[in-house]
């Protein structure tokens, strides 16, 4: 594929980015409401966790069964159940009124987001050239962290007036309209030509390779950090730091403006430069600074730094992560190597966004879980070395003997 073929197809790049970004909505508007929803429900942080816990739970366990579904068949199908699914779960979401049902709707929203992000990741690196994968896959969540910024900054404004049971049914009238969207510039579905051999049975097999597992490590590590410190920092600023709903949302919406263009340009960095350890190695150090920091620091001025030095650093590796697998074992089981790794980072985010929930429940603080995810970056540097002699290039296989 040429950069002109890229360029022809932004249209319907732009599209997936818009169509990622109506999960983020979603997901994000739980994050950001989560005050006022447990102030509704009464519920405490530990039952307000396990609303994002249940959703990020089966949302990991699907992960793997959704890359084999889109190596095995073809992605799109995949990603529009998944979009239809999610935005009626959260138009569902704001009637609900009973806990163990809200906890029932996100366990489902996160069978069908898991449908939405690797078939959705394959469609968008198949519209990219084959050297600018890690381009590619950063730019695809650029969406939801560009949808966090605007949630952010004008949620507040909005949620007093409209109430953040109505703010959701516009969320999922959003996502809907970015459906038909995506179904229009797409056009009908070709055919495919060749029936894929990619079998589940594969799946131990790859497990085995050590560049799985280590790259598993460090996406445990990415999205534990990622959504335990996105997912709970309104509630630390408002609860911890006495600042407004208001005031937390400029912040959050901060924290995503920042994100959401390193993101991009992390995987252009990586691709340009074909150092991806280096990438990752840096983004790791700086969270370990950053989130050693974060309670520790006096004022809003230094919450504010360190707040800006995490957003920096959190996303950044996300394409040359993903991409480092496929670099070592090629392209044949995309699916299964992508979902495996999106599960380790979803199992995390389930363990951590809980965590952090219980830990301010028991403490009073969330200090404590705040320097658990120091740490666990600190574990994730380790495997990062590790992997450096995995990204050697293989020795050219011996001539065969004389005949």
């Amino acid at each position: 594929m040429t950069i002109s073929d890229t360029r022809s197809r932004r249209p319907i790049i732009t599209v997936l980015v818009v169509c990622q970004s109506s999960i983020g909505l979603i997901f994000g508007g739980i994050g950001l409401f989560l005050p006022l929803i447990r102030t509704d429900l009464g519920l405490t942080f530990t039952q307000a966790g396990t609303l994002a816990a249940a959703s990020n739970l089966t949302y990991a366990l699907m992960q793997v069964p959704s890359g084999y579904l889109a190596d095995r068949f073809t992605p799109r199908r995949l990603f529009m159940i998944g979009l239809l699914g999610m935005n009626l779960l959260a138009m569902l979401f704001a009637v609900l009124d009973s806990y163990p049902l809200l906890l029932i709707d996100q366990a489902l929203a996160g069978f069908f987001r898991a449908l939405v992000f690797t078939p959705g990741m394959l469609l968008m690196t198949r519209l990219f050239p084959s050297g600018r994968r890690a381009t590619a896959m950063g730019l695809y969540v650029v969406g939801g962290f560009s949808s966090n910024i605007l949630l952010s900054a004008v949620g507040p404004l909005l949620v007093g007036p409209l109430g953040w049971r109505l703010l959701f049914l516009l969320f999922a009238g959003f996502g809907l309209l970015s459906l038909l969207l995506y179904r229009f510039l797409a056009g009908p579905a070709t055919p495919q030509k060749t029936i894929s051999t990619v079998r589940f049975t594969e799946l131990p097999h790859l497990i085995r390779k050590r560049i799985v597992q280590l790259t598993g490590v460090i996406q445990f590590t990415r999205l534990a950090v990622a959504q335990g410190f996105t997912f709970w920092l309104p509630t630390y600023l408002v609860v911890d730091r006495g600042q407004s709903l208001a005031a937390a949302g400029l912040v959050a919406a901060a924290a995503s403006a920042i994100s959401a263009p390193v993101n991009y340009l992390g995987g252009y960095l990586s691709d340009r430069i074909n150092r991806p350890l280096l990438v990752i190695g840096a983004s790791l150090t700086a969270l370990t600074v950053g989130l050693t920091l974060l309670t520790y620091v006096p004022g809003m001025i230094g919450v504010l730094g360190v707040v800006a030095l995490i957003s920096l650093a959190i996303q950044i590796y996300f394409g040359p992560l993903f991409a480092l697998p496929l670099q070592v074992l090629g392209d044949r089981n995309a699916g299964l190597i992508s979902g495996f790794g999106n599960f380790c980072a979803n199992l995390g985010s389930f363990t951590f966004v809980y965590a952090l929930g219980a830990v301010k429940d028991t403490t009073g603080s969330f200090r404590a879980g705040f320097l658990s995810l120091a740490a666990l970056c600190l574990v994730a540097l380790l495997a990062t070395r590790l992997t450096r002699p995995l990204l050697r290039p293989s020795p050219p296989d011996p001539p065969p003997p004389p005949r």
